[in-house]
């Protein structure tokens, strides 16, 4: 015997207000008008070049660099960039990032006026090969003119974790050039032919404050890398991405050993009596 199943009533209709059925009509959110920011970036090289706009698709976390990177890959692919690590770590990809010397993979859209274009140009102080590219080939001939460490003979290889501390803020120097660009002497004076500039000041300074260093640079400091030119703006301090104390760190206390020995007279006149340095 089979047995019948009992009918189910008819679902009474569901009323649905306007709101709700726009909600239901409304595409998801994924589908939604996703937001762009424009880009105004040099395009040149030293004899000519010009600002162009480009439209990039912005998404959350995005710097300056991804930015670079999608024109390159949407837009324009013959746009020059140097860059290596994307971390903030090998100082390749500096360029002037709203007129302020930055690390293109550290500048983040999303801190940016999302009303306001983002301009992204070379390095001013030096000269342009291609687009964001610049010659930076001036400083390897800076450093290969500084005096390298030498030890003090019989020095002892081991030192108090002050010192160590001391020098080694230094270290963290990624070599960006942010500080050489931002540098007045270097960036409105031009005077590279005199001045070697904080990046080299610094790289002085952790060699003179080495423990156990003994070769002495005060001479080449004070003749050579143009410490005088120097007025502690601070402008480097600024702009550095490592936060390295240039001025007050590096730059001060190599001015005050310059003027210790060539322009203090009391200490001039204890050498001469002594015979000491």
């Amino acid at each position: 015997m089979i047995e019948s199943k009992p009918r189910l009533a008819p679902e009474a209709p569901v009323a649905v207000s306007p709101t709700e059925s726009a909600a239901a009509a409304a595409p998801p959110p994924e589908a939604a008008a996703e937001r762009t920011l424009t880009l105004k970036v040099f395009r040149g090289d030293a004899k000519d070049g010009r600002l162009e706009d480009y439209t990039v698709p912005i998404s959350p976390g995005m710097v300056v660099l991804d930015a670079v990177h999608w024109i390159q890959a949407h837009r324009a692919p013959d746009l020059a960039v140097r860059w290596n690590c994307k971390a903030a770590k090998c100082g390749s990809c500096s360029a002037e990032v709203n007129g302020k010397p930055a690390l293109m993979c550290k500048s983040r859209l999303d801190h940016m006026p999302p009303d306001q274009p983002v301009t992204v140009r070379p390095m001013k102080t030096f000269p342009v090969i291609k687009d964001l590219v610049t010659d930076v080939s001036w400083h390897f001939e800076i450093n290969k003119r500084i005096p390298p460490f030498k030890p003090r003979p019989g020095a002892e290889w081991k030192w108090m974790q002050t010192d160590i501390d001391r020098a080694q803020e230094f270290r963290k120097c990624i070599e960006c050039f942010c500080c050489q660009d931002v540098c007045h002497v270097l960036r409105s004076h031009e005077l590279k032919h005199q001045f070697a500039g904080p990046r080299f000041l610094v790289r002085i300074a952790g060699l003179e404050m080495h423990p156990i260093d003994g070769e002495d640079r005060l001479k080449f400091v004070k003749d050579s890398s143009g410490i005088a030119l120097c007025n502690i703006t601070k402008c480097c301090t600024e702009v550095c991405p490592e936060d390295i104390h240039i001025t007050d760190n590096a730059i001060i206390p190599l001015k005050e050993r310059v003027v210790d020995r060539f322009y203090d007279p009391i200490a001039m006149v204890w050498r001469a009596i002594t015979g000491k340095k």
